[in-house]
């Protein structure tokens, strides 16, 4: 099989799988939230895009973590309205530069958060549980493509 084709096959599958297991946890109700629609767009990154910049470990996990906080700082302290939601979202994209945490799905936690009014827990799940979660799932899904592009590698 060309390797493009396993790859993208393999980005859609381990995709489909974490975010099956994120959805899942979800439907549970009683255990907090699981899933929000910006780990779509991480999804895309890790598992289609793994050595690019914007989807390592720190820059998913930190970017999510800080759009998220500053998202939740808005609803707790400043208020939701059309011009606060966007200084947030301004604010939360200079703060992933200036930290070196570019994560473009990220950039879509302010808006979400203040607009569904989420509160601090929001960020342990599914901000900080979430993200590790699929990190972890994207780290096996390269470790196991790796190892199969390896063992069928053709000899010359």
């Amino acid at each position: 099989m060309n390797g493009d084709v396993l790859k993208a096959i393999s980005a859609g599958v381990f995709s489909a799988i974490t975010l099956s297991v994120l959805v899942f946890l979800d439907s549970l109700g009683n255990y907090g939230i699981w899933l929000m629609a910006p780990f779509g767009a991480t999804a895309v990154l890790v598992f289609g895009v793994p050595s690019s910049p914007l989807a390592k470990a720190k820059n998913v996990i930190g970017g999510h973590f800080l759009t998220a906080l500053i998202g939740v700082v808005f609803v707790n302290y400043i208020g939701v309205d059309t011009v606060s939601i966007a200084m947030a979202t301004g604010l939360a994209i200079s703060m992933m530069m200036l930290t070196n945490t570019v994560h473009p799905a990220a950039g879509a936690n302010p808006i979400l958060i203040m607009v569904t009014g989420q509160s601090w827990p929001f960020l342990i799940a599914p901000v900080l549980v979430g993200t590790i979660f699929i990190v972890l799932c994207g780290y096996l899904s390269q470790r196991l493509l790796k190892g199969y592009l390896f063992r069928h590698k053709k000899t010359a």
